[in-house]
């Protein structure tokens, strides 16, 4: 969907807009936003969201099923493990399938929600809008007495200040770095980093700090622009919203033609609409933009325009919803928001594939492998009445447990053929790892009929069988 202008919007031939992001002037120099802190429905429940947030981000790494993390994401040692499952390199299908649900899901997410994740859950708004612009609040003031703070000489009293908030925000950054980290590497091994001495972990010790300096660089400089330079995201909305998507509108229709408002007209101008050009929804935006111009991509849909419009509205005695959820099309024929069917078949289509997602995690097996004909034979002769033919067998354990494996030959051919390990007489799999082996399958002649016969080879730990393997027997070209 393309950027939209409003009509008879107050400086109807300033197309600006378009050419340049709002934190870009004309010469290619950043502007900096100084947001002022929103009030209101929306940004009190975006409050709560974030508490519950950041609840789970800072427990999630201590809690363990059967001895391991609920989750960890170890990309050095590609393994992963999810609700309490361990995934190998092996379970590569499981992740592109995964990745396969998640670009439709977000298709479909955005062509029905609009940017609703990245204003209400994305981490980069969170710790941003939630954490350190609060944090910044709190020890700079508003956005009056920030933009004061800037454009002020460097007095004792200027330096101590941001050398309070910069501490602040690089040992929330530090905070952050080793939460992250645990996701990667587990709680435990961050435990060990931070308890024992630098030496022993200084890849581990020197990783906090590369992502301290990088939480750090992001949230007290880079900012908004991780959103509209980095993040894809913005730019993929183009092409992903529709006129029917639920977005962050400003309803022209009602709004326009702008005029000031001024208290002792009782009766303002019949032709004169509800926008009274505060500009209050554009100083509480923490990307800089008039959301009145339309549908932007530097807009994250935090709702904190909303909020801004709401206040004046009420102000002076006006309805709410002037900037509120709405859709193109709803904007332009005067329609409230409804969860339309196209929304109602996106939402049962995404439940289908988290469902079908989560039924291929739950029946994974917890132990697999495979067999494969050792290379350069063929079949090997026992005596005058049997066939061998050698196998090379992988193992992957995906418990916790130490298990011994044995073999057996199961359907048809188990009463008739016999497996033999090389050199032992179970393989010894270990918790959370690989074993190989090589093994005979010995049949009798009388029982092979063709060329190529197909074998169910089961594993056991005891008499409980584990999971059951397949593979094909090569005996001699035709009869004999």
């Amino acid at each position: 969907m393309t950027e939209t202008k409003t009509p008879n919007a107050a400086s109807p031939n300033d197309e600006s807009f378009r050419d340049r992001i709002a934190t870009v002037d004309a010469k290619g120099k950043r502007k900096w936003v100084f947001a002022q802190k929103p009030k209101g429905k929306f940004y009190n429940i975006r409050t709560l969201v974030s508490w519950g947030f950041f609840i789970l981000f800072f427990t999630i790494p201590f809690i363990k099923v059967n001895g391991r993390p609920l989750f960890l994401f170890n990309i050095p040692e590609a393994r992963f493990i999810i609700f309490g499952k361990i995934f190998w390199p092996q379970d590569f299908f499981i992740f592109g399938l995964t990745m396969v649900t998640f670009i439709i899901f977000i298709v479909l997410f955005t062509a029905a929600f609009g940017r609703l994740f990245c204003g209400w859950v994305c981490p980069q708004t969170i710790f941003m809008e939630m954490l350190f612009r609060k944090v910044e609040y709190l020890i700079e003031g508003d956005a009056a007495k920030q933009k004061l703070l800037k454009n002020a000489p460097w007095t004792g009293k200027k330096i101590r200040i941001k050398l309070i908030k910069h501490t602040a925000f690089f040992l929330l950054a530090f905070i952050i770095a080793n939460f992250f980290l645990a996701y990667i590497i587990g709680v435990d091994e961050l435990k060990h980093i931070i308890t024992e001495p630098v030496s022993d972990h200084l890849i581990g010790f020197s990783s906090i700090l590369v992502f301290s300096a990088i939480f750090y660089g992001v949230y007290a400089y880079f900012r908004e622009q991780a959103c509209t330079v980095v993040c894809p995201y913005g730019r993929l909305q183009s092409v992903l919203l529709d006129r029917n998507s639920m977005i962050v509108a400003y309803d022209y229709n009602r709004g326009e033609p702008r005029g000031k408002f001024k208290k002792e007209e009782l009766h303002p101008e019949a032709n004169q609409g509800d926008c009274i050009d505060c500009f209050q929804c554009v100083k509480v935006c923490p990307t800089g933009i008039d959301i009145r111009n339309g549908t932007q991509m530097e807009c994250v849909g935090c709702t904190a325009c909303i909020d801004a419009c709401d206040k004046m509205m009420e102000a002076i005695h006006k309805p709410k919803g002037l900037v509120r959820y709405a859709s193109e099309t709803g904007i332009q024929e005067g329609k409230k928001l409804r969860y339309t069917g196209r929304m109602k078949f996106y939402t049962v289509l995404l439940i289908v594939l988290s469902g079908i997602l989560t039924l291929l995690l739950i029946s994974r097996k917890d132990i697999d492998g495979n067999i494969i004909r050792t290379k350069g034979t063929l079949y090997i002769n026992r005596g005058t009445d049997s066939i061998a033919n050698l196998f090379n067998i992988r193992i992957i354990n995906k418990t916790t447990k130490n298990i011994p494996v044995t073999l057996r030959l199961e359907g048809d051919y188990a009463n008739n053929g016999t497996v033999q390990l090389v050199g032992a007489t179970s393989i010894h799999l270990k918790d959370e790892d690989q074993a190989n082996g090589s093994f005979f399958v010995v049949l009798p002649r009388k029982a092979i009929k063709d060329r190529k016969t197909r074998l169910r080879i089961g594993l056991y730990d005891g008499d409980k069988r584990i999971t059951t393997l397949s593979t094909n027997f090569v005996g001699p070209f035709g009869k004999f």
